[in-house]
């Protein structure tokens, strides 16, 4: 009789076509994480109305039954092109209070709130961050006013001639126009060399190698003397939409704040640009639009100058300020990650940061360096020097901090920029060749990047068969450009996409948030934060959809109202799945050979050997139309199989359980039914089959036998 069922539950097995197979090979471990370490979410910058409401008990309580753990701070000031100033008590380095501010290191009033700080040397007309808030000053019509380069870029600062870390301009016509003349109007200091350039492809900033920045025949200046500056850059006009003013070595004379501070006679400051064709008499005739007004005729610029004044404060956004930040409860007493300003900040006011929360014992797990310096078409080799200047000011205050960055924005392919001397044009590749070429990898303690991977407004529900490679491919681009495998991968800011919309908050925003945790840890990642931490209530995204980025709508009083769906992916990721607390969790690849007639795979499976001894399967059915019954077999070492035996949890959350129903604004929509998820338990053989309901995530958790 024995034989016979043996036989059976073997045939049984055979003939079962849909099978999870789990690697549990013990030499075979993927990857290992704590939950306390490694499952966080992130906390940005929110309206100042909504601080104390949003740091209340009520709603801190909702947010913290989620189950994320640690927290990462999100530095938002730099992607608006504004100084930060973390404690509203510090010094200004001008005695007639403006110039560079420091915070002050030493504990004193509560910090509540903090602010950014706009930059009036701006030449930025927009960003990746600004969309069209500010305008630069190279085309506001207004000659009193200037962009001005960061002086930290500078030799006095970076050791190296200037010619090291060019600086540069470029100028959008937004189509082609006749060119063949450019003025410039110079502030101090001014560029003694420097080159005029047209670009032969479509985008110089979207399309960085696709095409080439070509000097024109008039187009190089090695003495210049500042002032009004007329060239005529060709013989006859061109055609041209993007030109660039590529700036070498500066005349160091100081700008109108005075001699006092050597920065304000640092690298180079342009009042205005105009643009056009000059007749044979000498005539100029401007073809650009010149007001203080996002409508201008567009400028990007290698880096802006961090001076400012108090008139230039923007009250309506706060970054919590840190002592609300980790006496609040959010932070769990856990450390957590904290940025610093560093692409408009200074050594000096970051590393009194830190001094700060040393001296209030906070704990920091990461020190984040700057914030998108992408989103600033800032050049690899510009951020290099200021990385290493910030990591020597704030490894003087504590040698054990562990910094790292960049903190890309949300990308799935490497990042190019615009060739070097070598023709290198991988922005990580070459960033990391700057801190060898400098002796200082060593001051690379982790890498950091957002990942919003999917294109608002084109999302289907078949997007979701695209998650696991599209993090594991970006894993592999990083260490293909140079990260050592010892450095730790850390996406500190995620969510589905870069606008939100009604799939953040339909049952599809559960199933992307899962399997995108799952297949990040099995590809190798180290850490992910996913974002939006606290309730932001629901808003016009893509297309005027309402959703949001966050596990909650909520009222005008900013007090939550239902949960959404990535409320209760979260809660099966951080409290199923993996077992809360501080223990090491082992993660083994599993596969599936479920797929639809296109070869998509239905339902993806992730595996954890958890502290416990037990084993949990995270299954993504992403059939929205169809159930699936599947087998589970555990591969130990050489031909041994296991498989669940005995009592087995299963946890499901999907379009059973969570029905969005949209609707325009002010409403937005509302979920019915709302969760809960839905719990069994399974007595659990080698023949057990598992089923799956259409569009939903199960969390299977039991031990295992032969």
């Amino acid at each position: 009789m024995p034989l016979v069922l043996s036989i059976t539950t073997i045939l049984a097995a055979l003939s079962f076509a849909q099978t999870i197979r789990v690697d549990s090979n013990p030499s075979h471990v993927a990857k290992t994480f704590v939950p306390t370490e490694a499952l966080g979410a992130g906390i940005d910058r929110i309206n100042t109305s909504a601080t104390d409401k949003l740091f209340s008990d009520a709603v801190m309580k909702q947010v913290l039954s989620a189950g994320w753990q640690t927290v990462s701070y999100r530095q938002n000031t730099e992607l608006f092109i504004e100084a930060w100033h973390w404690n509203p008590q510090g010094t200004w380095s001008d005695p007639a209070g403006r110039g560079y501010f420091v915070g002050n290191p030493k504990p004193g009033d509560f910090i509540r709130h903090s602010f950014g700080y706009n930059l009036p040397h701006r030449g930025f007309t927009r960003n990746d961050g600004t969309d069209a808030n500010g305008y630069s000053r190279i085309t506001d019509g207004d000659e009193q006013t200037y962009w001005k380069s960061n002086p930290y870029l500078a030799k006095p600062f970076t050791g190296e001639d200037d010619s090291s870390y060019p600086q540069w301009v470029v100028v959008d016509l937004a189509s082609h126009h006749d060119v063949d003349a450019i003025r410039i109007s110079w502030g101090e200091p001014y560029a003694r060399r420097y080159l005029v350039q047209y670009w032969t492809g479509e985008d110089p900033i979207k399309q960085p190698t696709a095409g080439a920045w070509v000097t024109f025949q008039g187009g190089e200046v090695t003495s210049g003397n500042g002032g009004k500056a007329t060239l005529r850059l060709a013989s006859a006009p061109m055609l041209v939409r993007y030109l660039r003013v590529w700036m070498t070595q500066s005349s160091n004379t100081c700008d109108d704040h005075g001699s006092a501070d050597k920065r304000n006679c640092l690298g180079y400051a342009i009042r205005e640009i105009y643009l056009g064709t000059m007749s044979a008499d000498g005539k100029f005739y401007d073809l650009m639009r010149h007001t203080p007004d996002p409508d201008q005729t567009t400028t990007y610029c290698s880096s802006v100058d961090p001076w400012h004044e108090p008139q230039n404060v923007n009250e309506k956004r706060d970054q919590v300020g840190f002592d609300l930040f980790y006496t609040s409860g959010y932070t769990r007493g856990l450390p957590a990650v904290v940025p610093i300003a560093l692409i408009y900040g200074t050594p000096e006011d970051s590393a009194n940061q830190i001094a700060y929360l040393k001296t209030r014992e906070y704990p920091i797990s990461y020190v984040e360096m700057g914030e998108e310096p992408d989103g600033q078409y800032m050049l690899p080799e510009d951020y290099g020097t200021l990385y290493l200047q910030w990591a020597t000011a704030l490894h003087k205050v504590d040698p054990a901090l562990k910094l790292g960055g960049p903190v890309f924005q949300g990308v799935n392919s490497d990042i190019q920029v615009w060739p070097d001397s070598q023709g290198r044009t991988s922005w990580t590749g070459r960033f990391i060749a700057y801190l060898k070429a400098h002796n200082r990898l060593k001051d690379l303690a982790f890498f950091s990047f957002e990942h919003y991977p999917l294109e608002p407004c084109k999302i289907q529900w078949s997007s979701l068969y695209d998650e696991p490679k599209l993090v594991s491919h970006i894993l592999d681009v990083w260490r293909d450009d140079g990260v050592p495998p010892n450095v730790p991968l850390l996406i500190t800011e995620l969510n589905i996409a870069w606008n939100t919309g009604e799939s953040f908050v339909d049952t599809f925003g559960a199933l992307w948030l899962a399997d995108f945790a799952g297949a990040f840890f099995t590809a190798g990642g180290d850490g992910l934060y996913y974002f939006h931490y606290l309730p932001m209530g629901l808003y016009n995204g893509c297309g005027n959809s309402p959703g949001t980025f966050g596990m909650f709508t909520m009222d005008s009083n900013y007090q939550t109202k239902q949960y959404t769906s990535q409320y209760f992916a979260s809660q099966l990721i951080t409290q199923e799945w993996a077992q809360p607390g501080n223990g090491t969790h082992k993660v083994f690849a599993a596969t599936s050979d479920i797929t639809d007639p296109a070869g998509h795979v239905l339902v993806t499976a992730y595996s954890l050997l958890r502290p416990d001894g037990q084993w949990a399967l995270m299954l993504i059915n992403k059939d929205q139309m169809n159930s699936h019954e599947v087998q589970i077999v555990f591969q130990n070492a050489g031909e041994a199989t296991q498989h669940f035996s005995g009592p087995v949890d299963r946890i499901t959350f999907g379009s059973e359980q969570y029905q969005w129903h949209p609707a325009p604004l002010p409403t937005g929509g509302s979920a019915d039914p709302d969760g809960p998820p839905s719990r069994s338990k399974i007595s659990a053989g080698a023949g057990t089959a598992y089923t799956l309901p259409k569009a939903s995530i199960t969390v299977l958790r039991g031990k295992t036998s032969d």
